[in-house]
């Protein structure tokens, strides 16, 4: 007789744990998809059996059973269990595509490259694959109480991460008409009359091709103008830089070279600058326009 399956249950192998089995868990638990009392570390075909899902272990992949490894010869792709999870997450729309396209982007898509030895040893970056690693006990041979405690720390670091992650997403979207109607009324310039996070929905409402050069903002207790990239992918320059003499000045120092005196500081990349108030940083935008 097929063994009864507990609802909310999750499987996945026990000993040394990698990013991906603690990233769908993670995932997961991120979407209260599973309960933490109900996540069983065995390889022992009858406790995987009663899981509802099953990561990274037991030879079968079939989102159909909620069965995802990619152990087996016979599959050939390049998912690791995590990215198996997240397009299972897509195709049955338990999570929008635009947000499992955000998420794979952002993390998923690394997961796997590392899972699967196929992510690039840079000396001197760390990537989250690497933080999950490093969560593990450091002696090889550590107890299975160890293991379980070490990997449960880890899948809650990897959880607050997704969370966080989706909400920031999720808020920034909230953002995306607020910065369509600064886009319809403004050229030269963007003005928000609070700090939002702009840029992404900037591209994705065709900002490529929109003539502003500024985005104004409060910033704290002062004013924020900031350069706008040329484009997504070309973040790290401004259509149009602060002028060079302005770069790395503070208080009196920016406000003698500019003639403007609510300046408070500009950055030495010429990228951003801040001002005592709105009006003092949009006459310092306005004044760069007009040379």
């Amino acid at each position: 007789m097929p063994q009864e399956v507990q609802p909310r249950s999750f499987g996945t192998h026990d000993g040394t744990f990698h990013s991906d089995d603690v990233t769908a868990c993670a995932l997961l638990l991120a979407l209260q998809l599973i309960d933490k009392d109900k996540i069983f570390r065995s390889r022992d075909p009858q406790v995987l059996g009663k899981c509802e899902y099953v990561c990274d272990v037991g030879g079968i992949y079939d989102p159909s059973c909620k069965r995802f490894d990619h152990h087996q010869v016979e599959y050939n792709g390049l998912l690791s269990s995590a990215g198996m999870i997240l397009e299972y997450l897509r195709s049955t729309k338990m999570l929008p595509a635009k947000e499992a396209d955000f998420l794979n982007i952002s993390l998923i898509k690394g997961v796997d490259a590392h899972d699967n030895g196929r992510d690039p040893q840079l000396p001197g970056f760390c990537f989250f694959s690497h933080i999950i690693s490093n969560f593990a006990p450091i002696q090889y041979d550590p107890a299975a109480q160890e293991q379980d405690v070490a990997f449960f720390a880890a899948v809650d670091f990897a959880k607050g991460h997704f969370v966080r992650l989706l909400d920031r997403y999720r808020y920034a979207l909230s953002c995306r008409d607020t910065v369509q109607k600064a886009m319809g009324t403004s050229k030269d310039y963007l003005v928000f009359e609070k700090a939002i996070p702009w840029i992404e929905a900037f591209f994705e409402l065709e900002g490529e091709h929109h003539p502003a050069k500024f985005v104004i903002m409060p910033s704290g207790i002062h004013w924020k103008a900031r350069g706008i990239p040329p484009t997504n992918d070309d973040r790290m320059r401004v259509r149009l830089p602060f002028p060079e003499s302005w770069a790395g000045l503070l208080g009196k120092d920016l406000q003698k070279v500019s003639g403007l005196p609510g300046a408070v500081f500009c950055h030495k990349g010429r990228f951003i600058s801040v001002w005592e108030t709105k009006a003092d940083a949009i006459r310092a935008v306005e004044q760069i326009l007009r040379k």
